[in-house]
């Protein structure tokens, strides 16, 4: 398993609050399978940081193809790296 950081930015604000409730209920499945490990918005609600163990980088794209937040194109992600966290 690869763990992988991804950077959001948003984009289309009142757009966007109208997903939002399917965006969180598909991190919440997510979150029960396993595959994220935590995830929330920037203090200033400009983006959001999430962090996924998933098997590889296409796992990780397919993933982020099947968001709610990319299908409605309401979020831009501005960075996806495999990360190696030294610590839990």
């Amino acid at each position: 398993m690869s763990r992988f950081v991804v950077q959001l930015t948003f984009t289309e604000g009142d757009r966007r609050l109208e997903v939002r409730p399917d965006h969180r209920a598909y991190l919440k499945e997510l979150l029960e399978q396993g595959k994220l490990v935590t995830a929330g918005p920037w203090a200033d609600d400009t983006g959001a940081l999430l962090i996924y163990e998933v098997a590889d980088e296409q796992a990780m794209r397919d993933i982020l193809a099947a968001d709610p937040y990319t299908r409605a194109g309401v979020v831009e992600v501005t960075q996806l790296r495999e990360w190696n966290p030294i610590f839990p």
